[in-house]
């Protein structure tokens, strides 16, 4: 498979997105943090096919990203007062919040019954999930290999095994996204990232 490789501020760029995705396959795009590689979350085929183009195992899920906050009950099942208050804290952000999944959502999607849920501060990225709706995505690089920072990065890891890259340039972010078990009382972290936990704690008290 040859991996169209096109600007993502491109006029069309948006419109052949949308129908990649809707024909099941992968669209790698860029985000604040590092490259996301994305399918339909209501596609279990497609997101068997992110697994497989990561050499991921399913016993890690694959998260969702939203195009607004607004898209959480979407996915989510009840969010906690946590998870609703670090989303507005936080959202459009660097930051992850495991939440419970809503029982509709494709089984494939998490072995277990939550969910990690987010919403990039990437404009671009945000306008194709308003238009899509929530996506399935994990990063952009096979399993064990470095994050991919820029478009060259994604190609020399899933060129030839996803359909379409937008191409946004270098990620202003290095470094994947805080994870937050919002489930959990308190909440805890998972994976530490670019929102600190000194931040995560005063977000959680302030009145």
């Amino acid at each position: 498979m040859n991996t169209m490789h096109i600007a993502a501020d491109a006029r069309d760029a948006q419109a052949q997105a949308l129908a990649v995705l809707q024909r099941g396959g992968l669209v790698a795009l860029p985000t604040d943090t590092v490259y996301g590689v994305a399918a339909l979350i209501s596609q279990p085929e497609a997101i068997e096919r992110l697994y497989a183009v990561k050499g991921r195992q399913h016993t890690k899920a694959i998260a969702v990203l939203l195009g607004a906050a607004e898209q959480l009950d979407r996915v989510a099942q009840q969010p906690s007062a946590a998870a609703q208050r670090l989303a507005a804290r936080f959202w459009p952000g660097a930051l992850t919040l495991v939440v419970p999944r809503r029982p509709e959502l494709p089984a494939n999607l998490s072995p277990s019954a939550t969910v990690g849920v987010r919403v990039p501060a990437h404009a671009l990225t945000q306008q194709l999930l308003l238009a899509s709706g929530p996506l399935a995505v994990t990063s952009a690089n096979r399993s064990g290999e470095p994050d991919a920072l820029d478009a060259a990065a994604v190609l020399a890891q899933l060129g030839g095994g996803i359909e379409l890259l937008l191409d946004g340039g270098r990620t202003p972010g290095a470094v994947p996204s805080t994870v937050v078990d919002t489930t959990l009382s308190p909440p805890q972290i998972l994976r530490a990232g670019p929102i600190s936990a000194a931040q995560i704690l005063a977000a959680l008290q302030a009145e």
